[in-house]
């Protein structure tokens, strides 16, 4: 399935941040999340992560810090701020009113019969 360029841009901010809300990650990882959560329906690229990630650090959604773990290579490390919190929750106010207007006009077109595509879970 083909996810328009517009629904992916509009839901990055809140993917990001929720993603970093459970725990700081880096660019790598956070791009395998969004894959798996998305059932691979979602695949992102360097291009459009890190533009969101530096956008969200200059709003101060987020911040970060460059550490080598063990054994590893230097990587940066992304983690949610307060205010970064704050913006997820109103992320989600919204994202709540816009998949309830879409529920109710899929009702409401699912009852004009089996021209309705069906609804998937």
């Amino acid at each position: 399935m083909h996810i328009a360029k517009d629904l992916v841009a509009a839901s990055a901010t809140p993917l990001v941040l929720g993603i970093l809300a459970e725990e700081e990650s880096y660019g790598y990882a956070i791009l395998k999340q969004i894959a798996e959560r998305s059932g691979g329906r979602l695949e992102w690229t360097e291009g459009l992560l890190y533009p969101l990630l530096h956008r969200l650090e200059r709003l101060g959604h987020v911040e970060s810090t460059w550490r080598t773990p063990e054994g590893g290579r230097r990587r940066k490390y992304y983690a949610i701020t307060e205010d970064g919190r704050r913006e997820l929750a109103e992320q989600r106010r919204q994202w709540a009113a816009v998949t309830d207007a879409l529920q109710d006009i899929w009702e409401a077109t699912r009852a004009l019969g089996p021209a309705a595509p069906p609804l998937e879970a």
